[in-house]
């Protein structure tokens, strides 16, 4: 892009996303550092909000780590880290007494034979009711108390004005704050000791998701940009139940809603998952979402049906008022009728790779939440593990940022940006293009063959795209949109050199276990991809 200097400005650690995982994160870091956390009104929509289903624990007395490490192993179908899960589930317990000190409102139990103070319910994949919650809204109301307890910290300064474009790095490659644009994108040099991103998932490389503003990569290409490796990128999730409606903003059904009772047919009234699996709705994600898809093509129907009427009017509005509540201001009364679902791009297994206190390859950054890769989830993330990862690591992480040392502020390189705008209905033409091939050819089911045109016509839009950065005036949607097709075609490089079905990735052409190896890139395989 044209050079102009943009203005710098220097901090302690610096946060890159606020959702479950940056506020965790800057409210722990904030006991011994100062923190500055950039953190976009869109994070307010982001993925941690729309988390509805709770958070996996071991709480109950019935309950134990072990079965929570042997439900996880299970469900990553042979790729997990064993060590970052037996991590992850024994911190668990912690990171829940730490958000009921803040004030979280989960929901009680209060029945005469409760071996616990809070409602405890099951999700698919595991084996005990260990999801805690905060009625059918979780992720609003952990996002609620933690971005209030963040607000009202005196070390901690909140730029909501800002969107961070790309990461600083010293002549030793070792990362320094972030480069941002605000709102009237001018670029601010945001130079940092320690920067930690929390920037979430890639799931909005695709068509259909679950969030209204969904990632994009963003921070993995960031991360990647400076020489981190990404790991697991083939394994994106989708979510078996989304609510169908093509003319209305995405809506997340619950697995909780399975969870208690909730059953799946057809269009033409078969109750399919009985035949597919002797778990039935309560099977893994990627199971369900292939048979939902399979459903869908057998019977040529946008959708299939998730039924809780049999539930009783009662329970359903005691278990899941928003999703009544939602489903009822769309016309819908689900104590009555049926919901039209289909599956949608929700949850990044893969991302950058990390250690237990959230240390990528690259020196001062750190990396949290879904934006990381730490092998907990292998090659399919099991319910409700997902805000468990964002506390447990956001915790660590501080940990060690606590223990060490901000370093002298190294002189960076100049450099600046600038140019002529991109308009803004060419981005979005752009980003569709980019959505509509990677929903085509790598979503549910991948072919050798589709994987094969998704990284040809993925090549040729990063070709025009490239065309225009180097005269282009620097813009947040321009920065998403390049990050958002190199991830893509990253992700694209990632299935076609696994191949074989394991997990989230699902190819008929090979449909045996093959390597239970994880896989590993580099932005620079794409100039050489196998």
């Amino acid at each position: 892009m044209a050079p102009s200097t943009p203005t710098r400005s220097e901090h302690d650690v610096l946060v890159i996303g606020g959702g479950v995982a940056g506020l965790t994160l800057a409210l722990h870091v904030a006991e011994t550092r100062r923190v500055t956390l950039v953190r976009p009104a869109s994070d307010d929509q982001g993925a941690s909000r729309w988390a509805q289903g709770g958070i996996a624990a071991v709480l109950s007395p019935q309950d134990d780590f072990e079965a929570h490490v042997a439900d996880t192993l299970v469900a990553g179908d042979g790729l997990c880290d064993e060590r970052a899960v037996r991590f992850t589930v024994e911190q668990g317990p912690a990171a829940i007494e730490w958000l009921l000190s803040l004030g979280v409102p989960f929901t009680r139990d209060d029945s005469p034979n409760a071996s616990y103070p809070y409602h405890l319910t099951r999700e698919g994949g595991h084996g005990a009711r260990r999801i805690i919650h905060a009625e059918d809204a979780t992720g609003r109301a952990v996002l609620d108390t933690l971005k209030a307890h963040v607000q009202a910290h005196p070390a901690i300064t909140i730029r909501d004005d800002l969107v961070a474009i790309g990461l600083l790095a010293d002549a030793e490659k070792h990362c320094r704050g972030a480069l941002c644009l605000d709102e009237r994108s001018q670029p601010l040099a945001l130079q940092a000791s320690d920067t930690v991103l929390a920037t979430g998932g890639a799931s909005g490389v695709y068509r259909h998701t679950t969030s209204p503003h969904p990632a994009s990569g963003e921070g993995m290409i960031m991360a990647a940009e400076l020489g981190a490796e990404l790991m697991n990128l083939e394994f994106q999730q989708f979510h078996p139940t989304c609510l169908y409606d093509p003319d209305g903003p995405p809506f997340l059904i619950s697995e909780a809603v399975r969870g208690e009772g909730g059953r799946l047919y057809s269009t033409d009234g078969r109750r399919f998952m009985l035949a597919l699996d002797e778990r039935a709705e309560l099977a893994p994600r990627d199971i369900v979402a292939r048979a939902i898809d399979a459903e869908m093509q057998r019977t040529d129907s946008p959708h299939v049906w998730l039924d809780v009427t049999h539930l009783g009017e009662a329970a359903i509005r005691h278990h899941f008022p928003t999703i009544h509540s939602h489903c009822l201001s769309r016309g819908l009364d689900i104590t009555r009728q049926p919901i039209p679902v289909v599956p949608a791009a929700h949850y990044s297994c893969g991302g950058i790779a990390t250690d237990l206190d959230g240390s990528s390859s690259v020196p001062h950054l750190y990396a949290i939440g879904e934006v990381a890769c730490t092998g907990l989830h292998g090659a399919n993330r099991m319910a409700s593990n997902s805000l468990l990862e964002c506390l447990v690591y956001a915790r660590s992480c501080a940990a060690k940022l606590a223990l060490s040392h901000a370093p002298a502020m190294a002189p960076l390189p100049a450099g600046g940006v600038g140019g002529r705008k991109v308009d803004a209905q060419r981005i979005q033409q752009w980003r569709k293009e980019m959505r509509d091939i990677m929903s085509r050819h790598v979503a549910i089911v991948r072919r050798d063959a589709g994987l094969d045109a998704a990284a040809s016509e993925l090549s040729e839009l990063s070709r025009e795209v490239e065309a225009v950065l180097a005269s282009a005036a620097p813009s947040a949607a321009l920065a998403s949109l390049w990050h958002a097709v190199r991830l893509a075609r990253l992700t694209v490089l990632a299935a076609r050199q696994r191949r074989e079905s394991r997990g989230l990735h699902f190819n008929p052409d090979c449909q045996q276990h093959l390597s239970p190896q994880p896989s590993r890139l580099h932005l620079d395989d794409l100039s050489h991809p196998a």
